[in-house]
This record gives C-alpha cells, structure tokens and sequence, in this order.
C-alpha cells in the first residue's frame, strides 16, 4: 500500500509545530453548512493551529451567505476562516485547487460538505505525518445513521470505506471525502485536474505516489461520516460516477475497465437470487441471523453494476480534463470573497 520514497528527509516531522489547513468545496450545499460547521468547530486539534478554507463552487442557492454567517460565528470562537469562491470552473477539483491557492498550512487536509468530521479526526489523520516520508494520509469514511433498505445495502456493502480504494490493483488511493496531503507534496507534481469531474482523487494520489515518490498511509481512526443514497435515482447516479470515473482513469492511466455485465449474466443470476438466494436468505431472517436487506442484495447489486457498466459506456474524457493545474503563489489566484479573521 505504499510507493519507494526518493528521499528520506523531505518533511516536517515535528507535528507539534504543524499548521493545518482545511479544505472543503461546496456547491448548493445549504443544508450542509450549520452541520458541517458545527463538526469542523468541534475538533480536538488545537484552534490555534489550524484554518478553515471553504470554497463556494458558484453555488445557485443560499450556501454562500449561510457560509458567511458560519464564518463570523467560528471566528468569535477563535478560529481562522476563509470563505472563498471558484465560479470560472464547475467542478470541486477546481475548487479546492482555489483553497490550495490560498492556504497557509504545511498540511492541507481534505474533506467534503456532506460529510461530517469526528472530533478527533484531524488529530488521527496528522499522526502519520510525523513520517517525513509520508505525503497522503487517507482517513476512514464510514456511513451516517439511516433506516431505508437502500442505506443499509450501500452500509452492509461498506461502499464508502477507504478500504477499498486503498486496495486499488493499478495503485492506492483515498477518496478526497477523507484525505490529507502534505502542502510540499505538491511541488513538482501540480495540482487537481481541474476540469475533470470525477476520478480526479485517485489521479492526484497516483501522481504523488508515482511521480513525486511520496507514501501513503491509512489513519483508519481518522473518521468522517457521510450519508448514503436514499433514493434508486441517487445510487444509480452514484454508480454511474463510479463508472464515468473508470473511463477517466482508463484513458490517463491505461489501468483496465471494468467488466460489462451480459444479458445471459443478468438473467442467470437473477434466476439464481430467485430460486437459491431467496430461499436461504429467508430462512437466515426468521431464525435471526441476517437481516431483511438480505432479500433484495442481489437484485440491487446488479442495478448498481448495470449503471457503473452505463457510465463507464458513455464516459469521454474531454480534452481540458487533461490540464494539470501548477503550483502558484496565492498572489496570482482570484481574492477571496472575504475572510472571518482578517478581510482579503
């Protein structure tokens, strides 16, 4: 799970004296801001050392003003906040590229505005830094509380665990929900693809490992949690990003795509579920040793192969999504719209 480090003395290893910068791409996400702040405001990690960057993606909603709001609130708390905006390009590589840009941290540490941080998940996922020849740490993400069937598939499944990714056969990598970087890892290297819209996560991590020669760890104590998708549209959205993802990474990387599902393949196994799984599974509910998302498994399993198989079909990678973004000083990067702590 770690790639050869070309040199042995390239960071930080005093974590006392790390300054942190957390960055958070946002695009009408409203309903996100109150709970997502009030977990960024919750953390263990010293005040003192760390900065909120939020980037508002050119948002159609309110989540701009709600951002200011937050920020003046956390800024009475003691805590450094900037509140900037990405509206030249759609897409939340773009945007954290705009926090990169502006952050101050030694260690920028990445998460999303649907997912909610735990207390201690920046102290967790700082830790393996004191490695100075780690540049990624990939945190946990684990699942919010839910109640509907299509919740506890995507949580009997583990959907959203690093776990997975880390294991990836070309090279591991960590979904930007939960993932730090060393700031100096960047050198080099460059930034986000910016115009790229989904696989943009692996394409940094396999740069950094690849190119830059820097480690990478899992800080599996490092938790965030995200909400699963309630709705069949949403998850069948969800797999045909996976999908779309594939495509991307097979035409930068040349790593192998995904198997498609046959129609044979598809009328076998549901003939299977039908006539064996159904059966089994029924008995393992009424003598209580599985649950009722046992019923329908495989049936949603293959919807969601189905769609990844779709997106994977239709993806084209356009020509702009090949453009790495350089490292730049902050000065050449748009203002922000305004910080908490100090104006900019």
């Amino acid at each position: 799970m770690t790639s050869p480090v070309t040199s042995s003395n390239r960071g930080a290893s005093n974590l006392g004296s790390l300054n942190v910068s957390v960055i958070v791409p946002i695009y009408n996400g409203s309903q996100d801001v109150d709970d997502l702040g009030n977990c960024l405001l919750a953390q263990t990690f010293p005040a003192t050392q760390v900065e909120f960057l939020l980037v508002d993606n050119n948002s159609q909603d309110d989540t701009l003003s709600r951002l200011r709001r937050w920020a003046e609130r956390a800024s009475h708390q003691g805590f450094g906040v900037q509140i900037l905006s990405e509206t030249d390009i759609q897409s939340s590589y773009a945007a954290r590229n705009r926090g990169i840009h502006a952050a101050q941290g030694e260690i920028l540490v990445f998460t999303d505005a649907d997912c909610r941080p735990q207390p201690d998940w920046l102290t967790h996922i700082l830790k393996p830094f004191e490695d100075p020849d780690v540049g990624l740490v990939a945190g946990e993400v684990a699942a919010l509380p839910g109640n509907n069937w299509l919740e506890q598939y995507s949580d009997r499944l583990d959907v959203l665990s690093q776990k997975h990714t880390l294991a990836h056969s070309f090279c591991p990598y960590a979904q930007t929900a939960n993932l730090a970087i060393r700031a100096r890892a960047f050198n080099g290297v460059g930034l986000f693809r910016p115009y790229l819209t989904t696989g943009g996560d692996a394409d940094i991590c396999w740069r950094l490992q690849r190119e830059g020669g820097w480690q990478i760890r899992f800080a599996e104590q490092a938790i965030v949690r995200h909400r699963h998708r309630r709705t069949l549209a949403e998850l069948r959205s969800q797999w045909r990003r996976y999908g779309k993802s594939n495509k991307y990474l097979y035409e930068l990387y040349d790593v192998p795509l995904m198997r498609s599902v046959s129609g044979s393949e598809i009328r076998y196994r549901l003939a299977r579920w039908l006539l064996k799984e159904l059966p089994i599974a029924s008995y393992r509910i009424l003598t209580g040793k599985d649950s009722l998302i046992a019923l329908i498994e495989t049936p949603i399993g293959l919807r969601c192969q189905i769609a990844r198989a779709a997106g994977q079909k239709e993806a084209q990678l356009p020509p702009e999504a090949r453009q790495i973004e350089p490292l730049a000083n902050s000065e050449s990067s748009p203002s922000a719209l305004g910080t908490s702590s100090s104006e900019s």
